[in-house]
């Protein structure tokens, strides 16, 4: 993917050039201008054909936080500029896949180029109910590309050697799927009432997992004591 971010931007909007007959995957609502030879459809958010594959995506939907739909630009009429950017402010990062795949949690997919494939990964039960974000299905990738992930806030990358961390779910963006994760409460019910720490994400293994600064749940229960109700 040929693609620049504006880093002089507070809060970063990503140019991509596309060659002619090229096409890339966007987050639905996330297109803020393009040239005239660049055009967007709306394609389900699934993989197979026809029926099975209709079925499959209200089902993600219903059950996991994933979009019915998804957007895919194409420049059908020669090269041609699309330009996007995140529905929340934060950072944008890029990640090669290839010999690196990675799992994504709900909200963190901005772009993919056309050469790369993701596909719904089901989760385990325990994941689903615990995991407060993704549901019972999971984005991970496949195949060679490139894909821009966002996140609230900015991104800091951890890398594991054979090691184990715990991470507060709601601050994970991005993981290889080389590790081994498990969604869980911090320490038991009350004692994760008590400190505030309720779900989250104990990653072993040797991969990189990227994490967000700033939690959405707690900024919107922030916000809540100054939005008037009826």
């Amino acid at each position: 993917m040929d693609y620049t971010i504006d880093s002089n931007m507070q809060f970063p909007l990503v140019e991509i050039n596309l060659a002619g007959g090229q096409n890339v995957y966007i987050q639905q609502g996330s297109m803020v201008y393009h040239s005239p030879t660049v055009t967007l459809n709306t394609r389900l958010n699934g993989r197979g054909n026809g029926l099975g594959k209709f079925v499959g995506a209200i089902g993600r939907s219903i059950t996991s936080d994933e979009a019915m739909f998804i957007t895919e630009a194409v420049a059908n009429q020669g090269p041609g500029v699309l330009a996007i950017a995140p529905n929340v402010p934060g950072q944008v990062i890029s990640l090669d896949l290839g010999v690196r795949q990675y799992r994504l949690n709900d909200g963190a997919f901005l772009a993919m180029d056309g050469s790369a494939q993701y596909h719904m990964e089901r989760q385990s039960v325990g994941r689903a109910l615990f995991g407060g974000q993704g549901g019972f299905y999971i984005m991970t990738t496949e195949g060679y590309g490139t894909l821009l992930a966002n996140a609230f806030g900015s991104i800091r990358r951890i890398d594991l050697n054979q090691q184990t961390i715990t991470i507060d779910n709601a601050h994970v963006v991005a993981w290889s799927t080389s590790l081994d994760y498990n969604i869980h409460l911090e320490n038991g019910f009350w004692q994760s009432i008590g400190t505030g720490e309720g779900v989250v994400n104990t990653f072993t293994g040797t991969g990189e997992i990227y994490v967000q600064s700033l939690n959405i749940a707690q900024f919107s229960g922030q916000l809540k004591r100054y939005l008037v109700t009826s």
